[in-house]
C-alpha cells in the first residue's frame, strides 16, 4: 500500500469518498476550510501520478478529482497551466472535471487556454475539450464570449490542418454560443469537406443551428450508412450506431467493472 503525505486540510481529500457516489459538488472551500495558501498542496495532490493511477476501488483516485474541484472554487489563477496539462490523462472524469474549474478561474485562464488550442503538436482530442472550456467560460462571463469565440473561429480558419472530427467539434462549439459572425468561416470550412458532417450535421443544419435558415427550408437530414462508413473511414458499417463517443479509457473499464461487480 502507498502511502501518501500531504498536509491538513489536503489529507482529508485522500478519503472524502468516491466521486461519483457524490450527487451535488460539495462546497469544500466552507466544508474543510481551504484557503490560498493550501493552492500548491492542491496542484500536487491534482497532479500526483500515482494517485491519478490509483487502484480503482481505493478511495484515494479520487483525491486528484476533489483537488481539481477546489482549485476551481478557489479560482486559483496559479493552477491554470497544470489544470490543463491534466486535459493529456487518459481519465474520463478528470476530462470532464477541468473545464468546469478552468471555467470557474475565469478569464485569467483564456491566455493558456488559446496557446494550447493552437499549438498543433498537442493531441487534439485534448485541444477539442480546451474548445469546450473556453465555451464554458463565455457562458459564465458573457464579457469574455467575444474573445472566446475568436479563438475558436481563428482555429478553425485552419481547418486543412486540423482533423476533420476536430473540425465538427470546433464548428459545434461556434454554434453553442450562436456565433452568426463566424459563419462564413464555417462555411468554408464545409465547402473544403474539413468538417466530418455526420458529428456536426451539414452546412444547411449548422444554417440552421445558427438561426440563418428555419427548419422548413431544411429538411432533417438522416446520414446513410454508406455515408457514416467513408466519414469514419472504416468498412461498411453492419448497424446503425447509436452514438460516436471516444474510445473509453482503462480507468472508466476498471470503474465500469467495479459498479457492474456492486450489482451482482
Amino acid at each position: 500500500m502507498v502511502m501518501y503525505s500531504y498536509p491538513a486540510p489536503v489529507d482529508q481529500l485522500l478519503t472524502y469518498g468516491d466521486a461519483s457516489e457524490i450527487k451535488e459538488v460539495p462546497n469544500y472551500v466552507e466544508e474543510l476550510g481551504f484557503s490560498k495558501n493550501h493552492i500548491g498542496a492542491l496542484i500536487n495532490i491534482a497532479t500526483d501520478i500515482e494517485l491519478n493511477s490509483a487502484h480503482t476501488d481505493s478511495l484515494e483516485v479520487w483525491a486528484p478529482i476533489h483537488a481539481v474541484r477546489v482549485l476551481g472554487q478557489l479560482r486559483a489563477e496559479e493552477a491554470i497551466q497544470s489544470l490543463i496539462d491534466l486535459f493529456e490523462l487518459d481519465d474520463d472524469w478528470m476530462g470532464n472535471e477541468l473545464p468546469v474549474a478552468l471555467a470557474a478561474i475565469g478569464l485569467s485562464a483564456i491566455n493558456s487556454l488559446e496557446a494550447y488550442l493552437i499549438n498543433s503538436s498537442n493531441p487534439y482530442f485534448q485541444r477539442i475539450r480546451v474548445s469546450g472550456t473556453l465555451v464554458k467560460i463565455a457562458q459564465i462571463y458573457p464579457d469574455t464570449r467575444d474573445r472566446c469565440v475568436a479563438i475558436i473561429t481563428q482555429q478553425l480558419e485552419k481547418c486543412a490542418d486540423n482533423p476533420t472530427d476536430m473540425n465538427a467539434c470546433l464548428v459545434g462549439d461556434l454554434i453553442e454560443p450562436n456565433a452568426v459572425k463566424s459563419a462564413p468561416v464555417i462555411e468554408r470550412a464545409f465547402a473544403a469537406k474539413k468538417v466530418m458532417p455526420i458529428l456536426a450535421g451539414d452546412w444547411d443544419e449548422v444554417q440552421v443551428s445558427l438561426g440563418l435558415k428555419t427548419r422548413e427550408e431544411v429538411p432533417i437530414r438522416r446520414f446513410t450508412l454508406k455515408e457514416m462508413s467513408e466519414a469514419l473511414g472504416i468498412e461498411q458499417l453492419v448497424s446503425e450506431p447509436r452514438g460516436f463517443a471516444k474510445t473509453e479509457s482503462k480507468t472508466s473499464k476498471k470503474k465500469s467493472a467495479k459498479k457492474n461487480k456492486k450489482r451482482k
